[in-house]
């Protein structure tokens, strides 16, 4: 005998034999894409958990960490297109982590001792001298104490030099140079010039006399973290923490363009050495300095004034001064002092 297929009657309903239903288009491309977009917020962040800088992409990467959240949000959006359980459990994990390292970094406790001086602080990149003009014009508005000038060349230093001293600001350290490598400190009250940190970019040094006490400057101007000078960046950021470590909780000030923000490991190494983000402890610890030309928040924060415990901050802004791609930062600084 002959074996034939069922036949289905007229009266049958539709679930008696179900018809084929063949899956969309749309859903494994969308898995794919959602697991690419996944994989490269998960390298990211794998290396934020894992306390390293990684090697190029990865440290580029890391100085827009929090904008991360949209291929993420991305990712969970076309794993729910494509039915991907792993994949919605996978972005939903990425997520949670990003957030979790949004927060702040470092403790923001309050200085110890009574307030003993204050100083107005101010850096500011003027790309190649570029920004000069601007900058003259926001430091005659803001009327820092103390002024870190990065990439100030010749031209820049003529001017800073006929706008402001002797009168205003006396006192200098500076690396005079062309282009990116020139650097200066000015300031109001008296200096003491000190070595600085040698670098590839001038970072120039100095002692403060603050009311009698002294507190120790060092300009900051490490190598940006493009692919050919990644080994520069870590090694004159370890300079830098270096530099921290030295002074024994001494009163200090760093301050200047780090090309780094709290995301990468060199960063946070030098916070660890002694020092604490005077805009983390203003409230400000997410306000993007670079690059100016895109809108905030959009953007990432490499310029900071780091200083040791004894200092409180209040009050940080981010200026536009023009013609550079930094925005300025102007802090306040309250020096304190243990009774006695």
């Amino acid at each position: 005998m002959t074996a034939t297929a069922p036949v289905r009657e007229p009266d049958e309903g539709p679930g008696d034999l179900l018809p084929y239903r063949r899956p969309s288009l749309w859903r494994r491309p969308s898995a794919w894409l959602a697991g690419l977009l996944l994989l490269g917020a998960s390298v990211v962040l794998g290396c934020r958990i894992a306390d390293v800088d990684g090697v190029t992409p990865v440290p580029q990467l890391l100085a827009f960490l929090p904008w991360l959240l949209a291929p993420a949000g991305l990712g969970l959006l076309l794993a729910g297109l494509a039915r991907w359980r792993i994949g919605l459990l996978w972005a939903v994990v990425v997520l949670g982590g990003l957030a979790w390292y949004m927060e702040p970094y470092g403790k923001a406790d309050d200085a110890p001792g009574k307030p003993f001086a204050e100083l107005r602080v101010m850096t500011s990149n003027v790309e190649f001298g570029r920004g000069t003009d601007g900058l003259i014009k926001a430091v005659k508005k803001e009327r820092p104490d103390l002024l870190f000038v990065e990439e100030c060349d010749f031209d820049c230093d003529r001017k800073l030099k006929k706008a402001f001293e002797p009168g205003v600001y006396p006192y200098r350290s500076a690396v005079e140079a062309s282009g990116a490598e020139g650097s200066v400190i000015l300031s109001k009250v008296p200096l003491t010039k000190a070595e600085g940190i040698p670098a590839t970019l001038g970072m120039p040094g100095a002692v403060a006399d603050v009311k009698g006490e002294k507190v120790r400057l060092q300009l900051a101007h490490p190598m940006p973290p493009t692919p050919g000078d990644l080994g520069v960046w870590r090694k004159e950021l370890g300079a830098l923490r270096e530099y921290v470590e030295s002074g024994g909780g001494r009163s200090t000030i760093v301050a200047g363009d780090f090309n780094a923000t709290q995301d990468h490991a060199a960063f946070r190494g030098v916070l660890d050495a002694g020092v604490r983000d005077g805009s983390r402890l203003a409230g400000s610890s997410r306000s993007p300095s670079w690059p100016a030309d895109l809108p905030s928040p959009l953007g990432a924060q490499i310029d900071h004034v780091l200083a040791t415990k004894d200092f409180a901050a209040r009050d940080a802004r981010f200026l536009e001064i023009g013609n550079t791609d930094h925005r300025a930062l102007v802090l306040d600084l309250t020096l304190h002092r243990e009774d006695g």
